[in-house]
């Protein structure tokens, strides 16, 4: 499919029972054990291989998403699919959809050696990308020297060191997290922001990080599926005229910016999986990437929605 080399499949909604995005319940199994998961997993990375996409974005806190992908990998032969993965944060939802603390944040340098034990034995070397799990500018990370050393290690031994963001303050952590440097090197060489008409404000500090040679891949592409479900009358409106659905035009609007390198889509089944991808060939005009531009919500209040989600 063309414009299926921009996109990445995430499985934060498909490898661990519950999550916060909004429009998973009619989309996943009515059972959601392990196995069931699993093929629904199995089934969805299926139809986007087959749609062309090579890239797929797990992590460690996403419950089984390593060790169904690993799983997928082994038993269909691919050898050509880009890996990323997160460590960070551990899932401790024992595969609960009522569990009371769903995954734990920790960033320091014994996580990390844990995690990258865990995702190696998994997924070996096909890990191409390993990021820090939503990086914040009071993180711990930045006044760790053993960490940072270690991931400079990771990073000349051949596999690209990134982070991820989250909350108002994006921007400053990507601009003070491409500052680091180990010997005169760069730790950091790719970012997963969130971006979406609803909350662009890193969108200048990411298209900086491109320009600086580092590959930006953006998140979250439709608010945690408030833009599917909940979308505003003027994404709604731009979809209608496109004979499209309103998530096609909010991944639009992602691959609209000459800075992403990837978007990372998170459908929780085929049907969303193929609505999604509807974005590759739709082209919006100035005047509606204006109308969408309008849409932006205060960053602070749009990241209190979002923790108030619930996890379903």
């Amino acid at each position: 499919m063309e414009g299926a080399d921009r996109i990445a499949l995430g499985l934060a909604a498909l490898g661990r029972p519950a999550y916060i995005n909004l429009g998973r319940d009619g989309a996943l199994p009515a059972v959601r054990d392990v196995a069931s998961m699993r093929a629904a997993t199995f089934t969805v990375l299926d139809d986007a291989y087959a749609a062309g996409i090579r890239r797929v974005d797990v992590a460690r806190s996403y419950g089984r998403s390593e060790e169904f992908l690993a799983g997928w990998l082994d038993e269909r032969g691919h050898t050509d699919v880009d890996v990323s993965s997160k460590w960070g944060y551990a899932y401790v939802g024992g595969w609960r959809l009522d569990a009371e603390v769903h995954e734990v944040k920790e960033h320091s340098a014994a996580r990390f050696a844990a995690q990258w034990a865990e995702t190696l034995a998994l997924l070996g070397d096909r890990v191409r990308l390993y990021q820090v799990h939503s990086l914040t500018v009071d993180s711990p990370l930045f006044t760790d020297e053993p960490l940072i050393e270690a991931l400079a290690e990771l990073s000349a031994n051949g596999v690209a060191v990134g982070f991820s963001t989250s909350g108002p303050a994006q921007a400053d952590a990507i601009e003070r997290a491409f500052g680091l440097e180990v010997a005169g090197r760069p730790v950091f060489s790719a970012v997963q922001s969130t971006w979406n008409p609803l909350e662009p404000s890193a969108g200048t500090a990411l298209a900086a990080a491109h320009a600086a040679g580092n590959r930006v891949l953006v998140k979250e592409t439709l608010a945690n599926g408030r833009l599917a479900v909940e979308a505003p009358r003027a994404v709604l409106d731009i979809a209608e005229a496109h004979g499209t659905g309103p998530d096609a035009v909010a991944v639009a609007a992602v691959l609209a910016n000459d800075w992403v390198d990837t978007a990372v889509i998170g459908p929780a089944s085929s049907p969303q999986l193929a609505a999604n991808l509807r974005a590759t060939t739709l082209s919006l005009s100035t005047d509606e990437e204006a109308v969408l531009a309008g849409l932006a919500e205060d960053p602070g209040e749009y990241w209190r929605h979002r923790s108030s989600l619930g996890w379903h």
